[in-house]
Formats: structure tokens, sequence, C-alpha cells
């Protein structure tokens, strides 16, 4: 009797086998899956945080080479509306009222992430001085970044005030 359960038992065998090894399989894809998840996180909140206080700070003596700087974390397609933006209004404005800009991140927050697209919440403080104001302003503001993983580098796809 035992010679004809072998089979069965054989095949129960290799069926748990291979369930087995189908669950595990999918258990450490969403462990990595998750992993990834959490690693875009928080480096896209790191380059977040870092390429939205390079764009936001400026000071009127090297603000052509400050801003421009700031714009090799940007896509290509924001990079060039960023730039018209710096060459046709921040840099002249800036020259002409002899402003300086700090931008500090304050809080920052994940609104989703995944291993190649990001969206950040971060609220800032601008300190402005200026010839007609030396003392400085505080000007705080929310912005909404949303970031692209190109080449293993996250960059700056949008920034929409909140």
């Amino acid at each position: 009797m035992t010679a004809k359960l072998r089979p069965y038992l054989f095949a129960g065998a290799a069926i748990l086998f291979v369930a087995a090894v189908a669950v595990g399989g999918f258990v450490g894809w969403g462990i990595w899956s998750d992993r990834q998840a959490e690693q875009a996180r928080g480096d896209s909140t790191t380059a977040a945080r870092r390429t939205v206080q390079a764009m936001f700070s400026y000071d009127f003596h090297t603000v052509d080479t400050e801003l421009p700087r700031a714009a090799d974390n940007l896509t290509p397609e924001f990079r060039k509306d960023y730039l018209k933006l710096v060459n046709d209004v921040i840099a002249k404005g800036a020259k002409e009222k002899e402003l300086t800009v700090k931008a500090n991140t304050q809080a920052s927050g994940v609104v989703s992430a995944d291993r190649s697209h990001a969206v950040v919440l971060l609220y800032l403080n601008q300190i402005t001085t200026s010839k007609d104001a030396p003392q400085g302003t505080v000007t705080p503001s929310r912005v909404r970044v949303t970031l692209d993983k190109e080449d293993g580098h996250w960059l700056v796809a949008q920034v929409t005030p909140v």
C-alpha cells in the first residue's frame, strides 16, 4: 500500500514546495518593493529640499551664476522655463533692488513616492534683504515639488505654490 501512495506523496510534496517558493517570492518582492519606495521617499525629499532652497536663494552680486547652477537639478523641460524666468525677471529685479534672498526649508512631507516619481510638500521661509529694507523681511510659503528620477538622480520637474 505504501508503494501505491508514494507517487501521491511525492506529487503533494512537489506541489507544497512550488507553493512555498511562490509565496516566498511574492513576499520577497513585496519587501523589496517597500524598501524601494522608502528609499524613494527619503532620497526625493532630500533632493527637493536641496534643489528648492538653491532655486529660491540668491544674492544680487552673484545671481547670474547662482541660479543657473540650481538649474542643473531640474528636468530639461522645467530647466528651460526656470532659466527664462531667471534671465528675464529675477536677475534684473535682484540687481535693481539689490536683493539678497535666503530660503530655508522649515518642514517637508512626502505626498506620494515610488521608484521613479515623487511629490513632496515643502514649507519654506524666505528671508529677503534689499536696499529699501536692509533689516530684512521673512516670507513663509508652501510649495508642492514634483520630482522624476532620471539616470539615478532625482530631478525637480515642477514647483507649484500651494
